[in-house]
């Protein structure tokens, strides 16, 4: 049976439903809480260009979903890590096969605008870490002609100073710091007592406050992995100067695979590939590290994060398929256990809006999975219509507020 309205009603049912429509696209833009930026590795398009799918995070259920005009293209190829601008309102992305670190324009809507491209002062950059003041980039090589991937040298590090943003124009990216000791932009990672040994780095993290930045790293001339963390104060032009006792000795025989620092700037985390455990390092007001504790995540962690507003921290493993979640107190790691996430996740991150949702880089299964965080015990729940895809091989997570305070073009 079909029921029949009069015109009248027809009318009152139009408006009700367009009501309701506009009611809807009103609260779906209210309760996107971020916007979060994963970079794959699969190229795409006419240049081969990696890309970047946008998710929207909905505060309510945690529920991913792409933007309407995601992916967007990478502008290089690779892209394997990825960082935000202090104000938001930048995504800086390392193309490792091009040398490439490109800077996006983050519309208030989550779309991305490519703005600036400069080449890495070393070859095949694979790390990035940012803070208000300075970007750091990590290159696998130092620049020496002589270096390839079949006559491997040590790897490097390179800082560039960031102006502000004003009005419509974005941070902006200055020129490299000079380091005058090699007269060169950039600072290698050696040992004194083995200056030809390979040092391969692995992950790099600023303090907060900017006064120290610290790489993780293990040297591949040696059969046991012998793994560091090489500390550097940052002068205000972001030139480096490396701290007495620095490289740090990583426990015995480690392979330091990520690294991660508190929003206090107090305790430093390091994840080691091949024990599985996680260091946690005291920072002394010279920088410093001083071991604090180590925990077990689980088999070959990759990449870690420490939540800003609760004392928690989350390891995705590799090998287990897992994240294990960790309690702190004064910097000691305390096992909460482990959560399933996707095929080999590589990235991690938390939601910078409320600290409520984590999310994992899958990246033999090319996902991204979602969590919402229990902020009373840390455990994990699986959001909803969890894991959600991705384009091919995603490498790298990142994540902004949802109406943040960024550039806002559209």
């Amino acid at each position: 049976m079909r029921m029949k309205f009069s015109k009248s009603s027809q009318l009152t049912l139009v408006a009700a439903a367009s009501l309701l429509a506009s009611w809807l696209i009103a609260a779906c833009g209210t309760l996107t809480v971020d916007f979060v930026f994963v970079t794959s590795a699969k190229a795409a398009g006419s240049y081969n260009y990696g890309e970047i799918d946008v998710f929207e995070i909905n505060s309510e259920s945690g529920r991913m979903r792409q933007i309407s005009t995601s992916p967007f293209p990478s502008e290089g190829r690779n892209p394997v890590a990825e960082a935000v601008s202090a104000d938001n309102g930048s995504l800086f992305v390392v193309n490792k096969d091009d040398n490439t670190l490109v800077q996006f324009v983050i519309g208030s809507d989550g779309k991305l605008y490519a703005f600036n491209t400069v080449n890495t002062p070393g070859l095949l950059p694979m790390g990035i870490a940012v803070n208000k003041s300075n970007l750091f980039v990590l290159d696998t090589y130092e620049p020496l002609s002589t270096c390839t991937t079949s006559n491997p040298c040590p790897g490097s590090i390179s800082v560039y100073p960031l102006t502000a943003a004003s009005g419509s124009t974005p941070t902006a990216i200055g020129t490299a710091a000079t380091n005058s000791a090699v007269s060169a932009q950039y600072w290698p990672l050696t040992l004194s007592t083995a200056p030809k040994d390979v040092i391969v780095p692995t992950g790099v993290s600023v303090l907060a406050s900017g006064s120290y930045v610290y790489v993780t790293a293990y040297d591949s001339s040696t059969s046991s992995n012998v793994g560091y963390i090489f500390a550097f104060s940052v002068a205000s032009n972001g030139a480096l100067t490396p701290l007495s006792g620095s490289p740090y000795q990583v426990d015995t025989s480690t392979r330091p695979s990520a690294i991660a620092t508190d929003s206090t700037s107090s305790y430093v985390y390091v994840t080691d590939y091949l024990s599985g455990n996680v260091y946690s390092y005291a920072v002394a007001s010279t920088g410093a590290l001083t071991e604090v504790s180590s925990s077990h995540a689980g088999g070959e962690p990759s990449a870690i994060v420490v939540d800003p507003s609760y004392s928690y921290a989350y390891v995705a493993n590799y090998l287990d398929d897992t994240v294990t979640a960790f309690s702190i107190s004064n910097g000691v790691l305390t096992r909460i256990g482990n959560f399933t996430a996707g095929l080999e996740p590589v990235a991690i991150g938390i939601d910078p809006s409320t600290s409520h949702f984590l999310y994992t880089a899958n990246y033999l299964d090319g996902t991204v999975s979602g969590f919402q965080i229990s902020t009373t015990d840390g455990s994990l729940l699986v959001s909803q219509n969890s894991p959600y895809g991705t384009n091919a091989l995603p490498t790298a997570v990142a994540a902004v507020p949802h109406n943040g305070t960024g550039a806002g073009v559209k």
